[in-house]
């Protein structure tokens, strides 16, 4: 007994004074893994062009400037950075089978990180109200949805995340790390790190909180602005512009049901039950639905795919 207490003593000294981190998820033991890094870097690329290209239409399109594709620029930037806080370094594990993270690298990882799916989560729901003040109460919009409301709630988005990321990581930092120091993550995830912690059960109940303020308040508040929406839609004679309207109600909340849907679950679930599939359900909201957003939010809009149309007309003249 007392040379299992001394062993694990020195276990429990050599993990805190370890700087290092490791990630199970695709490359446990070192391995490389060129085909499945080609599938993350082609996900990151698509993902980042088709933002680039609605930042870049949008800004150069005059008739696009109104609070609606502002909010859509200001996503189309988000989903360019919080899947580049994760992406690249997963791309570099697969292709060297260096699966270590410092632990300075780690926490600056997950800051970055929830932030910006801090102010994903608050920008869709103001997307989502811009859409039900449009949608049922449109001659009030412009009154509601002015310009200098529209910049405080980006602004408001920004200094929320943060500020949360900030208290967020904060309390991860202070955890002391238990009987490993690999986590069942391929970024530094909050949840995956907690898993390691010798406070395991305290700490689960701040992650909780955060995803019922975070994730399940945010989401409550897009379906009730898509539930207005539907209601009105359902009033509109022409069967036409309702089957329109519709069709853009379903992709976005498609959208939202597989980045909340996934975030959920991930973070809701007990901690005992199916971690491995937690690196499953992360790739969703950390690198599909960025890629998707281009698509379903501006793509096929017509007033987008016009405004594209005119730009590379003016580009080939």
């Amino acid at each position: 007994m007392l040379l299992r207490m001394m062993t694990r003593k020195k276990q429990m000294e050599h993990l805190i004074n370890s700087t290092y981190l490791y990630f199970l998820a695709f490359s446990s033991y070192g391995e490389k893994q060129p085909l499945i890094s080609t599938v993350f870097f082609l996900i990151y690329v698509i993902g980042v062009l088709g933002n680039l290209i609605i930042i870049n239409v949008i800004y150069l399109d005059s008739h696009l400037h109104t609070p609606m594709y502002f909010f859509l620029c200001t996503l189309a930037c988000v989903d360019i950075c919080y899947p580049t806080v994760t992406l690249p370094k997963l791309i570099d594990i697969l292709l060297s089978g260096n699966n270590s993270i410092t632990f300075i690298q780690c926490f600056i990882q997950m800051y970055f990180f929830v932030a910006f799916v801090g102010v994903e989560v608050s920008l869709l729901s103001s997307m989502a109200y811009d859409r039900y003040v449009a949608i049922c109460k449109p001659l009030t919009y412009h009154l509601i949805m002015n310009r200098r409301a529209c910049v405080l709630l980006i602004i408001g988005t920004w200094i929320s995340g943060s500020t949360n990321s900030a208290l967020f990581t904060s309390l991860v930092s202070k955890l002391s790390i238990c009987g490993s120091n690999r986590i069942k993550q391929f970024f530094c995830d909050s949840k995956a790190v907690a898993d390691i912690s010798c406070h395991v059960t305290t700490f689960y109940i701040i992650i909780y909180v955060e995803t019922f303020l975070l994730g399940l308040v945010t989401f409550s508040l897009n379906v009730i602005s898509y539930i207005n929406i539907i209601r009105t839609i359902l009033n509109i004679k022409s069967k036409h512009g309702r089957q329109k309207a519709f069709s853009t109600c379903t992709s976005h909340f498609t959208v939202l049901i597989i980045f909340y849907g996934s975030g959920l679950w991930t973070y809701l679930r007990p901690p005992s039950e199916s971690e491995n599939l937690d690196p499953v359900f992360s790739i969703f909201y950390v690198a599909v639905t960025p890629m998707l957003n281009p698509l379903i939010y501006s793509l096929r809009n017509k007033e987008v795919k016009d405004a594209l149309i005119r730009s590379l007309r003016k580009n080939s003249a």
